[in-house]
């Protein structure tokens, strides 16, 4: 039994021996066949080489006229690819340019998120016509009525006022637009009303006088109408034009003013004077709750660009390098109310029991023009130089409101200062420039239109 196991143990010990060198053996075959196999490939190397150095340098060509007719030919075949490759870049700039503009209108007709709303609920929640609301000053006042939560109904003809300034709100459940002038009656449910609509800047009001003098009495009266009817507070937006040239400075509420009623600002000025007569008048009679605020000189973003103000007028001068024209001697003063602190202050005077004229503007005072160079200095790289002309008719030469009722009484007082307000409007004034270029190939500054401070 020990033997067979022995003998067992012996013949798979010889097998593997010779597995292991039948192994050994393939192993020293393969790596003789693969060594023959790389000599075989250098050689061949070795020939592609020869046979290239041969090539290169063993054939000529017969003569250089060989030559100049090649380099002949590549330069005709360089010159056409370049003029074709530069006939392809402007094909392909003018269409990305159109698709470009198609893009940028495609843009504008999408519907963006409306702004943070505030939820109020229905005893807290106010509905609230803004007379003018598509304007300068009213698109602003909106903007702040929706975010608080009112249901704000907008009301302008579009003389003076843009959709645009009020697109952002179109669809949104609280707001309204209605292309209406007051001129004629019109029949809404409100709460308040703020009666903002009427041209403000002299060219505005000048090319239609009469106009400016019905939108200022007839739709006064219609408003004060609809106020009595539906109970509702009104605020009059009247002018610092009420005093006119003043002989007191600074404008106090209790001064009368000094205003020429046949002059080419009456239309503006004695209109306005006859709101507030009228707003009192029906607050006598028909006790009319009303509020009337005396508005100087505002400016800020949604300002129209040509609208012949001396804000919008230096600025788009200073952002053209274009000679900034003051008019008259340059000594007059004016005082400056950012459009934000202007709409605060006609929020607060509608909360308060107040019911007399208010003064609301910056008592911070400039000539005209060191108002120039401060523009001038704003606007990064102006060249412009700062010219006058000749006067204009009937502007006031002092302008400066008195505000220690709407201090006393609203406790009110403007916040923006004038570098950081000017900088807002050039910022925007720079965006509009740029959009009407983009659109129309050119800007909207009428360079015939004089300069009313």
């Amino acid at each position: 039994m020990i033997r067979q196991s022995l003998k067992f143990r012996n013949t798979i010990t010889c097998g593997f021996v010779v597995f292991l060198l039948i192994l050994l053996f393939l192993i020293i075959t393969r790596s003789n066949v693969d060594d023959s196999r790389v000599n075989k490939s250098h050689i061949r190397l070795a020939d592609d080489f020869e046979d290239i150095e041969y090539r290169r340098f063993d054939i000529k060509p017969k003569t250089d006229v060989y030559i100049s007719v090649g380099k002949m030919e590549k330069q005709v075949q360089s010159a056409n690819i370049d003029d074709t490759t530069k006939r392809e870049l402007k094909e392909a700039k003018s269409r990305i340019e159109e698709l470009e503009k198609k893009i940028a209108i495609l843009e504008g007709r999408v519907p963006q998120k409306y702004p943070d709303v505030k939820f109020l609920g229905y005893k807290e929640r106010k509905r609230i016509l803004v007379t003018g609301g598509a304007g300068f000053v009213g698109s602003h006042l909106v903007d702040i009525l929706m975010m608080q939560g009112h249901e704000v109904i907008v009301v302008d003809n579009f003389f003076t006022g843009r959709k645009r300034n009020v697109e952002h709100w179109f669809g949104h459940r609280n707001f309204e637009m209605i292309h209406h002038d007051i001129v004629n009656p019109l029949y809404v449910e409100a709460d308040e009303i703020y009666h903002l609509a009427s041209p403000a800047s002299p060219p505005h009001y000048m090319q239609n006088p009469v106009k400016t003098i019905k939108t200022n009495t007839l739709g006064t009266i219609n408003m004060l109408g609809l106020a009595r009817r539906v109970g509702a507070r009104i605020l009059i937006a009247s002018t610092s034009e009420v005093y006119g040239d003043p002989m007191v400075h600074p404008q106090p509420e209790s001064y009368w003013g000094h205003v020429n009623p046949i002059g080419p600002r009456a239309c503006y000025d004695e209109g306005k004077r006859v709101a507030e007569t009228l707003a009192y008048s029906y607050a006598k009679q028909e006790k009319v709750d009303v509020r009337v605020a005396r508005i100087f000189n505002t400016y800020g973003p949604r300002m129209h660009a040509s609208d012949g103000r001396v804000v919008s007028n230096f600025i788009m001068q200073a952002i053209q390098n274009l000679t900034i024209t003051v008019y008259g001697n340059g000594r007059q003063t004016r005082s400056f109310c950012y459009v934000s602190d202007l709409v605060d202050g006609l929020l607060a005077l509608m909360a308060s029991s107040y019911t007399l004229p208010v003064n609301i503007g910056n008592p911070v005072e400039h000539t005209i023009e060191e108002f120039a160079m401060i523009i001038k200095n704003l606007v990064p790289g102006c060249r412009s130089t700062v010219a006058t002309g000749a006067a204009v008719e009937d502007d006031p030469q002092r302008r400066r409101p008195d505000i220690a009722v709407a201090e006393a009484n609203l406790h009110w007082t403007p916040k923006v200062t004038l570098q950081e307000g000017l900088q807002r409007t050039i910022d925007y004034f720079k965006e509009e420039l740029s959009r009407t270029a983009f659109f129309n190939n050119q800007t909207y500054m009428d360079m015939k239109v004089k300069s009313h401070h």
